[in-house]
């Protein structure tokens, strides 16, 4: 249920706190005062498009914060959504500054436009004044048969079920057409494996076998270039360990004479541990050395044949591995995709999970169909249209996503007649008369707490609007009902009645501003709804007898 309202800068709303009180609230005002805009600030708090149009001339930004009491999917949504505020009441407020940019945040936390709708559809339902035009589209009328039947779900079901009869269908279809086409790239992929199978590429083994390839071709050069220098180092009677040594022994003699030779003799030292430490490496490594010939053999038979792979399907030696797995993975693929009677088996299944569930949706409308039927019929006989009646006609369709029938609204305006299509049959008056009774009946069976009717009585007066503002009244008894009305009839039944006037500002554009309106303030409202500009003393007496009626 709604709480409160509050508007600051929108359009021509300067600032505005309202409260809102359970039951039927309805708006009244001049042509122009800014009715619906009060309804406009609602919505744009939750989350209907903006731009800077919205902005009171003159303003930086428009702002609007609505506050309501959760009912149990709210409060599951804000859970679901980690929204949830304190108690049971849930804020929403959006801002859209000068240049267009808005802000939205549910709770004071900052949120979606998307997440700010689906909110907003579990706690306003909004009837606008074209409802009725909406209402000869065959989408809507089947959206409002769900409704009222609390089908919805059901429904969303069915078109899941269809969509994966439609993949399960296409891919048999795919294949089906493709059959000839993925024969060919199975051999192909086929002798991939198959030759690339016999090479047996592994992993990293290019590498390996390149860098083993390049030792072994040259082991003889490295083998004498490793013996050369160990004699060159540690061997020969002119190597580097004897020399060092008898640079040492002559500079050790002069050092008695200057010790400044001392930091020579220690590096001299420390060059021969590192020389004599590369000689013993290379001693340890000519040990190990050896000329393989048969091994040297083994691998470049190895080299030879993964380069000849490598040349065969034109990619480089290493990434053969790459492209074995590759052809595995698309030939299992292709196997599995071309099994066509287990593909022609999962669309059998989808169809009949499909006419399963379509079947249970088609016998609920049927049962939906009737009631609403039979209810708008009878609010027909109180909206002036005695003898009427109201079908919703379903007629066998093509499977689809929507199900397998088709829903159509007819209507006989006068006994005796037979039903028709409404689009063809209703005139403006009785159109709108009927979308409202529909609405009405539709509304009472939305699980949403908070219901707006945006002059939805326009082109009606007289008895039918009297009728009107009883069936607003009633459903206030179960819901709280905003309406904004420019029928006195309608005005006088509501709980609580809120006057929307626009005044002169001190500087700039006119502003709008909304009261409260107590007993005898709602006498005059109502007689100036009867009488216009000149008030009159029977017109106040038929005010009061309104409100006391």
């Amino acid at each position: 249920m709604l709480l409160s309202l509050s508007i600051r800068n929108f359009v021509i709303v300067d600032a505005l706190d309202l409260e809102f009180a359970p039951g039927f609230t309805v708006l009244t005002g001049e042509t122009g005062a800014g009715k619906s805009i009060l309804i406009d600030a609602l919505l744009l708090a939750l989350g209907e498009r903006a731009d800077a149009g919205v902005v009171r001339e003159g303003a930086q930004r428009a702002d609007v914060g609505a506050e309501f009491r959760a009912g149990a999917a709210v409060a599951e949504w804000l859970a679901a959504n980690e929204l949830a505020g304190e108690a049971d009441t849930v804020l929403v407020r959006r801002t859209v500054d000068a240049a267009g940019r808005s802000k939205a945040f549910i709770n004071g936390v900052p949120a979606t436009l998307a997440q700010l709708r689906e909110l907003g559809s579990l706690l306003v339902d909004v009837h606008g004044q074209h409802a009725h035009q909406s209402l000869l589209r065959p989408a809507a009328q089947l959206r409002l048969l769900d409704e009222h039947g609390g089908l919805s779900q059901l429904a969303a079901d069915v078109a899941a079920a269809h969509a994966d009869w439609r993949r399960a269908s296409r891919a048999r279809a795919d294949a089906e057409a493709m059959a000839a086409s993925a024969s060919a790239e199975q051999e192909r992929l086929r002798w991939i494996v198959d030759e690339l199978g016999e090479v047996a590429p592994g992993d990293g083994e290019w590498e390996a076998v390149e860098a083993e390839h390049k030792r072994l071709a040259h082991a003889a050069a490295l083998l004498e270039g490793a013996q050369a220098a160990v004699d060159a180092l540690a061997e020969d009677d002119a190597s580097a360990l004897s020399r060092i040594d008898a640079c040492a022994a002559r500079l050790e003699q002069l050092a008695h004479f200057d010790e400044r030779l001392k930091p020579t003799l220690e590096l001299l030292a420390s060059a021969r541990i590192h020389v004599d430490e590369a000689a013993a490496e290379l001693r340890r490594y000519l040990d190990r050395a050896d000329l393989d010939g048969a091994r040297l053999a083994q691998v470049e038979a190895r080299v030879a044949a993964l380069h000849a792979a490598a040349r065969k399907f034109r990619t480089p030696p290493q990434q053969l591995p790459a492209l074995l797995r590759s052809a595995q993975e698309k030939l299992t693929a292709l196997s599995a995709a071309s099994d066509l009677d287990a593909l022609r088996r999962a669309e059998t299944q989808a169809e009949a999970a499909y006419q399963q569930l379509a079947q249970r949706l088609s016998r609920a409308r049927a049962q939906a169909a009737a009631n609403m039927s039979a209810e708008v019929t009878r609010a027909m006989q109180d909206l002036s249209m005695a003898g009427g009646r109201f079908e919703v006609a379903l007629t066998a369709a093509e499977p689809c996503a929507s199900g397998n029938e088709r829903v159509e609204f007819l209507v006989a305006g006068h006994a005796g007649t037979t039903p028709r299509p409404l689009a063809k049959v209703a005139s403006g008056g009785e159109l709108a008369r009927i979308s409202l009774a529909i609405s009405v009946i539709a509304a009472s069976a939305t699980p949403v707490s908070t219901l707006i009717f945006d002059e939805v009585d326009a082109g009606i007066g007289g008895a039918v609007a009297e009728t009107v503002g009883r069936l607003l009244k009633q459903l206030g008894t179960q819901r709280q009902v905003l309406c904004v009305t420019h029928l006195p009839q309608v005005a006088a039944r509501g709980d609580q009645h809120l006057l929307v006037s626009k005044v002169a500002a001190d500087a700039g554009p006119p502003v709008s501003r909304i009261a409260a309106l107590d007993r005898r303030a709602r006498v005059e409202e109502l007689a100036r709804m009867l009488g216009g500009v000149a008030i009159t003393d029977t017109t106040r007496k038929h005010a009061r007898e309104m409100l006391a009626a």
